[in-house]
């Protein structure tokens, strides 16, 4: 199957963490909170190793059920073992220090989705370089600090987000730190969607959270 078109994935997308989720599993979060309206689930646990984390990601995806696009975050070793047993998982998600997106592409092949962390002009550009079809989308973040992930870069702003995409020509989700005060302005910034963690992770209801949240981009 043909990779699915970002504009239809990206509105609201789910960024995994599994401290936040407890003491309710990866999967019973992901599940409630694509009931409510998410559009994407990146399973994403950097203190897992590899075995664990194929099964986490074998869970997350059983409980999507192809509703969604789930992508990994950085491993592409655990996406291939995935497919290798039959787990639908649809892509990945590498950051700049991560393996290459240009080297992630042709490792997973033309059908899979290929997201891509950037947050400042140099990294844009470098984008923008790669043969075309090479990255589906730009995660581009900080936009506010973020305890889930220690090492973002400076946050933007909502301003500083809207000047870096101003001229991007592939899609771009905004991450780090966002509430539902922040979709409308982010979506009028150019946001093609947002990507949240603890909104929905650390939320008593995650379905009631999607909702809010996807209520907010479209009101």
């Amino acid at each position: 199957m043909p990779r699915p078109d970002p504009l239809s994935y990206l509105p609201l997308y789910l960024v995994t963490d599994t401290a936040l989720c407890a003491p309710r599993t990866v999967p019973d979060v992901v599940a409630a909170a694509v009931a409510g309206g998410v559009t994407c689930v990146q399973v994403r646990d950097k203190h897992a190793g590899g075995s664990a984390l194929l099964d986490l990601l074998a869970a997350v995806a059983a409980a999507v059920g192809g509703r969604v696009p789930v992508l990994i975050d950085d491993r592409v070793d655990v996406y291939l073992a995935a497919r290798e047993q039959g787990v639908r998982v649809d892509g990945v998600h590498v950051g700049q220090s991560d393996l290459p997106a240009d080297v992630a592409r042709r490792i997973i092949g033309p059908d899979a989705v290929v997201g891509l962390s950037a947050a400042t002009a140099e990294e844009f550009a470098r984008a923008h370089a790669l043969p075309p079809g090479t990255v589906d989308y730009l995660g581009v973040g900080a936009v506010h600090a973020t305890a889930t992930k220690p090492d973002h870069p400076a946050p933007l702003g909502v301003d500083g987000f809207a000047a870096l995409v101003r001229d991007v020509r592939l899609p771009c989700v905004a991450i780090g730190g966002i509430s539902r005060a922040d979709v409308g302005p982010l979506r009028r910034a150019g946001a093609a969607g947002v990507a949240v963690v603890s909104a929905i992770c650390a939320s008593a209801d995650p379905r009631s959270a999607a909702q809010e949240l996807l209520g907010a981009r479209n009101s």
